[in-house]
């Protein structure tokens, strides 16, 4: 018996997918949409060890979804074996706490939560539509990357603002990266032969976007995003943590509100101290002597461990950090530079394990080390195929 579920994680202007059977978690496509809305668009679809491309020109969402279909028709799996639809939808807001299935109320409830993620949720509720319109017989299910952090201790989420003006706005912190935190978090208990609800757990993600979360009791005690995923960790484009009177200030000097949002979004992080977001370029750079190269790698550190110091009082301890995510699986660098600093704590590197590649779960701690130390491959998608079986299944 299989169920083949379908993935989707729908950009403004790309859709990134996979199929994956569920009941033995083996992947059967996985492909990418660009260009969406542009003059030339591209389809590259890979599935059973081949690889095929095509050409055109997507208006939008559903003409993508439906170039989709025809790809998927002309070279496989069967969308008519498809179980189900999964969407990645980064903004649930304190609505959603869990996977759903898609009606009508839950996309209105979308488009009511997109003055919070105007970057995020409006392309991914263009990709439901498109989607329910191409593969109309089968139930869609939205997977937020907030529910993880849904129900964070409420002296965590809680904004110093007036709570007149907080709850008018729904502003609170939400966290983002949940699926990833979620399936990182369980996968290292599983390795190490822990159950999840008894392990004291940091995990760093780390890639273009960065956060970092706190897990106790089998449950997510704290995170670095907040409102929107700009607060927390520098990031490749986007500042993290900043004092909100810069925002004012930068309004004042005569930057409009959109300047300023494309600013700290997309201008800022790693490439707005030195020009570069790709760590691979900025190791590079550092080399060559780079002096704004070198200090946007302090800066991104010094953030990092200051995150993971407070969250270690806050655990009361720790038993286990992971380092996931593109940065924090591949760049030894930036993990021996954590580790480095927090020696004193526990953190006790082994630096030959720290320069491995295994593409699997592995210790890069010493035998000794009161932390255990780890480097855990994320994979969002077998996450959410996970969540849609359990909610099919319920």
């Amino acid at each position: 018996m299989s169920m083949p579920i379908l993935l989707l994680n729908a950009g403004s202007s790309s859709i990134k997918y996979q199929v994956i059977d569920a009941e033995d978690e083996t992947v059967l496509a996985t492909g990418l949409i660009e260009r969406i809305g542009e003059a030339s668009s591209t389809i590259k679809h890979k599935t059973q060890g081949e690889t095929f491309e095509a050409a055109d020109r997507y208006a939008d969402h559903t003409e993508a979804l439906a170039a989709l279909v025809a790809m998927f028709d002309a070279h496989g799996p069967r969308l008519a074996n498809v179980q189900a639809v999964g969407h990645r939808t980064v903004h649930g807001g304190s609505k959603f706490d869990r996977t759903v299935l898609i009606d009508d109320e839950v996309i209105q409830a979308l488009v009511d939560l997109s003055p919070l993620a105007p970057l995020h949720n409006p392309p991914g509720i263009a990709g439901i539509k498109a989607a329910k319109t191409a593969l109309p017989d089968v139930p869609h299910y939205a997977i937020f990357d907030t529910a993880f952090f849904a129900h964070l201790p409420e002296e965590a989420y809680t904004y110093a603002i007036d709570r007149t003006v907080a709850k008018e706005l729904s502003i609170r912190r939400y966290g983002f990266h949940g699926t990833s935190h979620n399936f990182v978090s369980h996968r290292m208990a599983h390795f190490l032969g822990r159950h999840h609800d008894e392990l004291k757990m940091i995990v760093c993600h780390l890639g273009n976007g960065a956060s970092v979360s706190a897990i106790a009791g089998g449950k997510p005690i704290e995170t670095s995003m907040g409102l929107t995923p700009l607060q927390g960790l520098v990031m490749g484009t986007r500042t993290g943590d900043i004092d909100p009177g810069v925002v004012a200030y930068l309004n004042r000097s005569g930057m409009s509100v959109p300047d300023i949002d494309n600013l700290l979004n997309k201008k800022s992080g790693m490439l707005g101290l030195c020009g570069k977001n790709d760590f691979r370029d900025i190791g590079a750079a550092i080399a060559a002597g780079d002096a704004d190269a070198k200090l946007a790698f302090d800066v991104y550190i010094h953030r990092l461990v200051f995150y993971i110091g407070g969250y270690m009082a806050l655990l009361g301890g720790l038993d286990a950090i992971a380092f996931t995510a593109g940065v924090g699986e591949n760049d030894a660098t930036v993990r021996a530079a954590v580790c480095e600093r927090l020696h004193t704590l526990g953190f006790h590197l082994d630096a030959p394990r720290n320069e491995l590649r295994t593409g699997r779960a592995h210790i890069i701690s010493t035998d000794d080390s009161p932390v255990t130390i780890c480097v855990v491959p994320t994979n969002e998608e077998l996450q959410m195929a996970r969540e849609v079986k359990d909610a099919l299944e319920a």
